[in-house]
């Protein structure tokens, strides 16, 4: 609602890649997470079918990592927001460096788990009706070594690589170029673009860190290596991404924050207005 009525902030390049990141967040509060909730209630899972394990991965897998990937993406970016902004007034490559990565971002996660999940060959007797994702019980994990450390390196630790570096590499330009040329609007301009990028990738990177390193640990040689603890906790963890993600972000966009002040002042002053009225028409009568 924010930016429908506030277009001229959504044309902000930045904007715009953290606005996609919250339309996947929002999906995945609205149709992800009820999933696990409800396996959690039930203590297993329902229904407890081949065709719901395997769709419920395939949703899970592909908006998770289409998440991460949009945060290394956008941590990328805002270098170049930054440093080389004249570089997006050129039409052309404004859709090669901003549009088209966001775009990738989209379209590969989904391809790549179409193909490792609902293509591969697989009888369907190996998933776990009792553990949480039918207990990530997909052929290519169980059965195909070279492609479940593909997507665990590739597609879940790459991004977060990607990520940690991207905000540290900004922090030492930022500061950089604050000793350099010491004009206050810059810097401040500036320090709200780092600032906003750094609390959002500090999320990412503290929900996700736990589970890979566990993870790569397991990939090395130790696969019971915290086995039960990467089951039972880790994972979940993973969650307080989308549970906490808009919530960083309203903190961090002034805009946002005096928008919603001005809409509850609004209606508290109707409500406020409402009684008045009838309590003058009472007393004409």
């Amino acid at each position: 609602m924010f930016f429908i009525k506030h277009r001229t902030d959504l044309r902000a390049p930045h904007n715009q890649a953290l606005f996609i990141l919250l339309l996947v967040n929002f999906i995945q509060l609205s149709f992800a997470l009820p999933l696990p909730l409800h396996f959690y209630q039930l203590s297993y899972v329902n229904p407890a079918t081949s065709t719901f394990c395997t769709w419920w991965t395939f949703f899970e897998f592909t908006l998770y990592v289409t998440s991460e990937y949009l945060m290394a993406t956008i941590s990328v970016q805002r270098h170049m927001l930054i440093f080389h902004g004249h570089f997006l007034r050129i039409s052309w490559m404004r859709i090669v460096l901003h549009y088209l990565p966001l775009l990738l971002c989209l379209i590969y996660p989904m391809m790549f788990y179409f193909f490792a999940i609902i293509l591969y060959p697989c009888d369907g007797t190996q998933w776990d009706y009792t553990s949480n994702l039918c207990g990530f019980g997909d052929c290519y994990l169980l059965f195909n070594k070279a492609l479940g450390t593909f997507d665990w390196s590739f597609n879940n630790g790459l991004p977060m690589v990607i990520n940690a570096l991207a905000n540290i590499a900004l922090i030492v330009r930022v500061v950089r170029q604050k000793r350099r040329f010491q004009h206050a609007l810059t810097w401040r301009q500036h320090r709200r673009m780092t600032v906003q990028l750094l609390a959002i990738s500090s999320l990412y990177i503290i929900a996700w860190a736990p589970s890979l390193i566990v993870g790569l640990v397991q990939i090395l040689g130790y696969p019971t290596f915290l086995a039960q603890i990467q089951t039972d906790f880790f994972l979940d963890l993973i969650y307080v991404v989308c549970l906490f993600l808009p919530w960083v972000y309203l903190s961090l966009l002034p805009e946002l924050i005096k928008w919603i002040k001005e809409l509850l002042h609004y209606r508290q002053g109707r409500n406020l207005v409402g009684p008045t009225r009838t309590i003058q028409l009472e007393t004409r009568l």
